[in-house]
């Protein structure tokens, strides 16, 4: 592949479906994901001011991500009001409906317990590692929709948050099944992630009073509202 093969693809994208968020294509055989600027119309132009600087924070921190050997989509072209990157895959939440077999889905999840520790390990943070934005392909994990800034006086408290993200998450997504989930949190622990998992539990035997006051909204409470029970529980 040339890059001005795929960008003359690219350009034609670019003008047919000019304006339109996301578009997916296929390339010589590889999908790619064309994002475009937000077009914000009625009240959302006052909740979602500036979505030129926010695309183009997304390209700096893809660009940043990958000269540190993070695990983020391959950034194929960007410029003004858009970017191309590279499919990684489907998301994590996806494969828990969609895997073929449950051998499958507890090395999906295992692998992305791995993949988060080792992003930890290289000084990094997500910032929001929820299923939805943890990508797997063919035993390849990558990060989509960082939000962490990766400022180093306070990387360690970010790092503890992506962990707690993750574990409430894995709840969320997969319902109060520890046996299911707790492959995926020894993976992370595994992989180099212990430290930051005892940081955590540190952390939440400050919090474990509060699994008395949401103990009934374990099983009737909201799907955000009853992953903290279990998630309190892992810690205890």
């Amino acid at each position: 592949m040339t890059t001005s093969a795929i960008q003359t693809v690219i350009d034609q994208l670019l003008s047919a479906k000019k304006g339109e968020r996301v578009v997916s294509f296929e390339f010589e055989g590889n999908r790619y994901w064309l994002k475009q600027t937000e077009q914000l119309t009625g009240a959302m132009r006052w909740l979602k001011s500036k979505p030129h600087e926010s695309l183009q924070l997304e390209i700096e921190t893809l660009l940043t991500l990958a000269r540190k050997g993070a695990p983020v989509p391959e950034l194929v072209s960007y410029g003004e009001g858009y970017l191309v990157v590279a499919d990684v895959g489907s998301p994590v939440n996806y494969w828990l409906a969609n895997s073929p077999s449950e051998a499958q889905l507890t090395q999906i999840l295992q692998d992305s317990g791995t993949a988060l520790a080792k992003l930890h390990q290289q000084g990094l943070a997500h910032g929001r590692p929820a299923l939805r934005d943890i990508c797997w392909k063919a035993g390849k994990v990558a990060f989509i929709d960082f939000e962490a800034n990766q400022r180093h006086d306070d990387i360690t408290a970010q790092q503890q948050r992506d962990l707690l993200v993750y574990i409430h998450s894995l709840y969320r997504y997969i319902g109060p099944y520890p046996e299911k989930v707790e492959p995926a949190i020894t993976a992370y622990r595994s992989a180099g992630g212990e430290p930051l998992w005892r940081a955590c539990q540190q952390k939440m035997r400050g919090w474990q009073w509060l699994n008395y006051l949401i103990a009934p909204l374990k099983t009737i409470g909201g799907k955000d509202l009853r992953p903290v029970y279990w998630l309190l529980k892992h810690f205890a």
